[in-house]
């Protein structure tokens, strides 16, 4: 059980999230479920998840703006009584578009929630680690943004910059014990992705992992789960791949 830390995770309503939020809870953290828009999806499972006798609590996260992170990590700081010790920005904009359409408007507004938002969080989630001498942030990523995007540029644009962002918090902050890590995902079987590869083009994609199936969410949530214990820090500005073997680097 770890009763002394507190995890912030945005998206916890999602596939992926929902897997994090629950996979914390279950080794005893305080689990704060930020949502933008899932607000039933994420209420329902903070009292899913306290009716297990974990400790959860669903939070509004607009990664669009300043105030609601901060708001959000004051509320589950007062709440827990705990400093966000641990913050994974798995909340992101995926949108499926040809290059050339992609408006202004598309642009701003995919870098501003899956790069802006995890920037803002840091800077708000920094001074209790600092406190601390401890802290943990996790990016959730992407293959896109390492590779390239096809249908999605402006998507791998933003995962590709959440990694070096990764990094440059790794050089700043792990001489005070604040660890930053990406995990780059491939295809995972979630909601999200499913619309994609419900396409010929996702289902061609499926076809070509080497790992013969798409990641399930709770393997990337064990994965996180190891990168926030001790034996871990030193791992700090290291993005890790879970692709199936679609891409080494």
């Amino acid at each position: 059980m770890n009763t002394q830390r507190l995890v912030l995770i945005s998206g916890g309503a999602g596939g992926i999230g929902s897997a994090l939020c629950t996979s914390f809870c279950q080794l005893g953290y305080a689990v704060g479920i930020g949502y933008s828009i899932n607000r039933h999806k994420a209420e329902a499972l903070a009292e899913q998840l306290t009716a297990q006798g974990g400790q959860a609590l669903a939070v509004a996260m607009d990664y669009e703006s300043r105030a609601s992170i901060r708001d959000a990590m004051e509320r589950v700081t007062e709440h827990f009584r705990l400093p966000v010790s641990i913050l994974i920005n798995n909340g992101a904009l995926a949108q499926e578009k040809p290059f050339d359409t992609i408006t202004d408007q598309d642009w701003e507004r995919m870098l501003s929630i899956n790069l802006q938002g995890p920037f803002i969080a840091v800077q708000e989630a920094l001074q209790g680690m600092r406190q601390q001498q401890w802290g943990r942030v996790i990016n959730i990523t992407s293959i896109g943004g390492q590779w390239g995007g096809f249908n999605q540029v402006h998507y791998a644009a933003s995962k590709a910059a959440l990694i070096n962002f990764t990094q440059s918090i790794a050089k700043i902050y792990s001489r005070e014990g604040i660890a930053s890590m990406a995990v780059a995902i491939g295809l995972v079987a979630t909601e999200m992705s499913a619309r994609e590869l419900a396409t010929e083009a996702g289902k061609e994609k499926v076809k070509n992992i080497p790992a013969g199936r798409l990641a399930y969410a709770n393997e990337v949530a064990k994965q996180v789960l190891h990168l926030c214990q001790e034996e871990s820090f030193y791992l700090t500005g290291q993005t890790i791949n879970m692709n199936g073997g679609m891409y080494f680097g």
